[in-house]
């Protein structure tokens, strides 16, 4: 998902940039990561970043191998989230994607590649048209659920099937 585009759509802008939310927001992702046992985060800079060079990326190697895709996906979060990289740096994501077992050049290419870049395009619509607007954004049997803070709801929903 690119959240560019949605922003765009909608009007909203980044979270870290609204007047008095950002500050809040900042202090929120490094609270919230160490709530969920994930000591090692680190608010990247520069954040927001455009990622549609790690998600062409993404799309190439699930395309090569889902296992290969949750690995780069794995990868990319943590080059940007734990390892300060730019991810929006086609050289610096085909390098994480490498790390992860992907082919560097394949990955690289992945970024400029044309029918990859329309596969994106494709994905980002088909998202916002199912109503996504927000990462993360989870469908459970059609039901939309958006935010960390609704996965409890997602557990719930999962193992009594709905409510």
């Amino acid at each position: 998902m690119l959240l560019g585009v949605v922003f765009k759509q909608t009007g909203a802008a980044p979270l870290t940039m609204v007047p008095l939310k950002g500050d809040y927001s900042k202090r929120d992702f490094l609270r919230s990561s160490r709530y969920h046992g994930i000591d090692d985060f680190r608010m990247p800079t520069p954040f927001p970043i455009p990622t549609h060079a790690a998600a062409r990326i993404m799309l190439w190697a699930k395309a090569k191998d889902a296992e290969l895709g949750v690995r780069v996906a794995k990868a990319l979060y943590r080059g940007y989230f734990f390892d300060n990289r730019d991810i929006s740096n086609g050289d610096i994501a085909a390098d994480i994607a490498a790390a992860a077992g992907a082919d560097r050049e394949g990955a690289r290419a992945s970024v400029d590649d044309l029918a990859i870049k329309e596969a994106l395009r494709r994905e980002v619509d088909g998202a916002i048209a199912r109503g996504v607007f927000g990462s993360p954004f989870v469908f459970v049997d059609g039901e939309p659920f958006w935010g960390l803070d609704r996965f409890e709801q997602i557990d719930r929903w999962l193992a009594v099937g709905g409510f």
